[in-house]
């Protein structure tokens, strides 16, 4: 028997209607064009693009914040067209944006994080429970007594983790989760995500436009004018360099320089990713020679 996706969208459109000054409609601009894509449970999923590319319109679909014109986006079998399922469907699939503070709601971190189960009627014990657990998962036991406020940014990005974790979600959406972080910050949520994907076997969609981000995914998605350019793997994707240069994206330093080389006359592989391929390349490369 096959396995249910995790999430399926056949065919999507996304018009944003434009008004006047009097508050009459004028037109609509396409967010999505024919987007279609199928996300298996359990598989860490990174999409690309830059700005007005039409990912955050996608990842706001994948929790029924926004709704088909045209096509269909279904969650876990729901359709998130169905009113009858718009709870269970945010609760399978958890959001988190980019400014943590626009999430955290509670004056201590223990509360916010056991906030979300409490609205969701689940008795105290088993919200202190989840509490627990979501904490230990992201790494914050230490500071569940601490106010959010005197918490650094990447502190409350997974403060905010823990609170999406806490709903027992089986998918989490992160849309640009460390757009707003430094570089320490940023470390600490991607290294939670993957932690979630890896020991939790959470599904996880992150948004970024960082490319470094989007090596450790399963597969990467690159959007561009509404419509998925380009998918594959991370070796795949980012091994198509003069590609993502057409559609105003980076690849990885390291994948730079490895192409670089490469163009310079360096027997190397396409798509390398990290700092130790790229070593163990060019030993190999060494030793040919």
């Amino acid at each position: 028997m096959p396995v249910k996706a995790m999430l399926q969208i056949k065919k999507l459109i996304h018009d944003y209607i434009t008004r006047d000054d009097e508050g009459n409609v004028s037109g609509k601009i396409r967010a999505l064009d024919d987007v279609s894509l199928e996300v298996k449970p359990g598989e860490f999923i990174a999409v690309l693009g830059h700005n007005g590319s039409g990912k955050s319109t996608l990842a706001k679909h994948l929790n029924a914040l926004l709704f088909p014109s045209e096509g269909e986006v279904w969650v876990d079998g729901m359709e998130t067209d169905d009113e009858d399922h718009l709870w269970d469907i945010r609760q399978e699939a958890g959001m988190i944006f980019q400014n943590p503070d626009n999430q955290i709601i509670g004056q201590v971190v223990e509360e916010d994080v056991g906030f979300g189960p409490e609205n969701l009627g689940i008795p105290t014990k088993e919200i202190w429970e989840r509490v627990d657990e979501a904490l230990t998962t992201v790494g914050m036991q230490e500071f569940r007594h601490k106010s959010p406020n005197r918490l650094s940014g990447g502190q409350k990005q997974r403060v905010s983790i823990a609170g999406v974790i806490a709903m027992h979600p089986k998918c989490i959406i992160m849309d640009e989760p460390t757009a707003m972080l430094d570089p320490s910050g940023r470390r600490e949520v991607i290294r939670a995500a993957r932690a979630l994907n890896e020991v939790e076997g959470i599904t996880i969609i992150l948004i970024t436009h960082y490319m470094e981000e989007a090596i450790y995914a399963d597969r990467i998605f690159v959007m561009d004018e509404g419509k998925v350019a380009l998918q594959g793997t991370p070796h795949e994707v980012f091994s198509k360099v003069d590609t993502m240069k057409k559609l105003h994206l980076d690849v990885p330093e390291v994948t730079l320089l490895a192409d670089e080389l490469r163009k310079a006359g360096l027997d190397l592989p396409e798509g390398i990713l990290t700092k130790e391929e790229l070593a163990e390349a060019l030993g190999l490369a060494k030793k040919k020679n």
